[in-house]
């Protein structure tokens, strides 16, 4: 698995990325995208999502097929799929009303509203019915590395997701702080840009420790035959992280922000399934491999604000 070391994230790569996701969208993603509806605000013919890869992207369209099929009947209007090359180019995507709503991370979220992009969160991944919307980061290595605790973390190569990833970035960071450790100065970062590239990179050796969203781990990997029992240990778990929001666009007619909104409190595969959304049934949904998607509003992610203060990220510049 390829890695690359951390370097700033400056301006110019920025405008890169997202130069990227906007050309991959083709001329097609300005077709019908200035409608307006009776009510004021876009009304688009066509909706774009947008989400971020913490897989390879085939696989995070077809985790999202289901919902993408269930905003389709709720809204009338056809959804594209769009995979980011990432949390900042999904960021700027929605910026430019190149995508109507986004899958972020807990901690984009915070970074895409710092930064003035006009997006609410609607609802988060849940991994059970009935259970609030949340999950946790893992702090990994392989078994014999001498690495028990963060506390070993100093001066080793770590890999890391994304600097805008929540769970793969920012709790890590406030891990490593709290440890006592710098997480720029007394490491050695590697930017993985993915939660399975990072884990893969640990167990190939590339990394000597890693931070990868506990999922890929319990579940994603082990699925997919990448991931053997015993093959990584677990050394550190963060506190509850706030579900991944799916944001979307404030601009959106109100009408059709209403259908969208209304849409949710049905995507779970109780519903999908009884319902022909789930074509052989579906036994999760979404990347983390949950039951569904639960109503947030944009209080429930002060606690990444928290983490925000802590770790003093220059994403997190301005928050209070």
């Amino acid at each position: 698995m390829l890695t690359r070391p951390r370097r700033p994230f400056g301006l110019a790569a920025l405008v890169v990325l997202t130069v990227v996701l906007l050309t991959a969208c083709g001329q097609s993603a300005n077709a019908g995208r200035q409608g307006s509806g009776s009510g004021g605000g876009r009304n688009p013919d066509e909706l774009v999502f947008a989400a971020v890869p913490s897989e390879n992207a085939q696989s995070l369209q077809q985790a999202y097929q289901p919902l993408l099929t269930l905003l389709q009947r709720a809204t009338g209007k056809p959804i594209r799929f769009q995979s980011a090359t990432s949390y900042s180019s999904a960021i700027e995507a929605q910026r430019a009303g190149k995508a109507d709503f986004v899958q972020y991370g807990p901690f984009s979220l915070v970074t895409a509203q710092h930064s003035g992009v006009k997006v609410t969160p609607i609802a988060a991944e849940t991994v059970a019915k009935g259970t609030p919307p949340g999950y946790h980061s893992y702090g990994i290595t392989r078994p014999g590395s001498g690495i028990n605790s963060l506390a070993d973390f100093r001066g080793k190569k770590i890999c890391f997701v994304d600097e805008n990833s929540t769970s793969g970035y920012l709790y890590p960071s406030a891990g490593l702080i709290n440890a006592g450790i710098d997480p720029v100065k007394d490491v050695t970062q590697v930017i993985a840009g993915g939660h399975d590239a990072s884990a893969l990179s640990v167990l190939n050796g590339q990394c000597d420790a890693g931070f990868a969203q506990e999922s890929m781990i319990d579940t994603t990997l082990p699925a997919r035959g990448q991931l053997k029992p015993g093959q990584l240990s677990v050394v550190w778990k963060s506190d509850l992280i706030p579900g991944s929001p799916i944001g979307i666009s404030d601009d959106l007619a109100p009408d059709l922000k209403a259908k969208i909104i209304a849409a949710f409190p049905n995507a779970n595969i109780d519903y999908m399934n009884a319902n022909g959304i789930c074509t052989p049934a579906c036994a999760h949904l979404g990347e983390i491999n949950g039951w569904g998607y639960a109503t947030v509003d944009n209080a429930f992610y002060d606690g990444v604000r928290n983490v925000c203060r802590t770790t003093h990220a220059k994403q997190c510049a301005g928050q209070s």
